[in-house]
């Protein structure tokens, strides 16, 4: 039998942005958000250099500055607040858009594939982006199928060949095959993500994702100080779909 939710409580949001990207806050706001929600902790994860210049960070180094920020923010706030990186999946083959040695310096690395992003090649913009943007008239054959295929390839190389910690927000604009998803991040012990912020993780994806081992995290995708550990809709998914909470990284029992 799974325990009850109702003696678990969230602790930590692993998955917010800042000025750093597109986000709106501060890193020092959004740790007071996180205080002021009850949280331990905080992940400041803001886009990786690979995505449009609008969207992501300059470059690698300004991890370094957040980290920077994080610290005087952990002591402002009592805390803990956690530097990492949302990353993007830039290839068919699991290519991501900071190098090993730069994510090793983080302490945590969520990864995702996303349409906002400058290929570093044209066949990576024919492989991963075209399909999943152009009308299904205008792609040869089952475009759309074989797109899923790419998408899903793409996740399981990167998930594969890097330490990633959470897949983020599966399934966003652009489908992927929970299942084969699922059984890989279950084999590499990492997490897929529930989002309050996106209606894909819905109870469906938790089930079938569950079948094969895998564990979650709840996650905010904040763009504002204002949604930091705004987990509310996460957490309604977890518990309507039978997710046993202690398959859940960032809930702890009460104590």
């Amino acid at each position: 039998m799974s325990a009850s939710w109702d003696d678990y409580h969230v602790v930590a949001d692993y998955h917010t942005h800042t000025l750093h990207s597109h986000g709106r806050g501060t890193v020092l706001e959004n740790a007071r958000a996180a205080a002021r929600r009850g949280l331990e902790a905080v992940a400041i994860t803001d886009h990786g250099p690979g995505a449009v210049p609008w969207v992501g960070a300059r470059a690698a180094g300004v991890f370094e500055q957040i980290r920077a920020e994080a610290d005087k923010a952990q002591e402002a706030t009592g805390v803990r607040v956690l530097t990492g990186v949302e990353c993007n999946v830039m290839s068919a083959d699991g290519d991501l858009d900071m190098a090993e040695a730069e994510l090793r310096r983080l302490d945590l690395v969520l990864a995702g594939l996303h349409l906002m992003i400058v290929p570093r090649r044209v066949a990576d913009a024919k492989t991963l982006i075209l399909p999943n943007i152009l009308p299904r008239s205008w792609l040869p054959g089952d475009g759309r199928t074989r797109a899923r295929v790419t998408n899903t390839k793409a996740l399981v190389e990167a998930v594969n060949r890097y330490r990633i910690d959470v897949v983020t927000h599966p399934g966003l604009h652009l489908p992927v095959d929970t299942t084969e998803l699922a059984r890989a991040c279950a084999r590499r012990g990492t997490r897929l993500e529930i989002s309050s912020a996106h209606r894909e993780t819905d109870e469906a994806f938790v089930r079938a994702a569950a079948r094969e081992g895998v564990d979650f995290v709840l996650s905010s995708d904040a763009h504002c100080p204002g949604r930091v550990g705004d987990l509310g809709a996460a957490l309604q998914v977890a518990r309507r779909a039978g997710l046993d909470p202690d398959r859940v990284w960032n809930v702890a029992r009460h104590s």
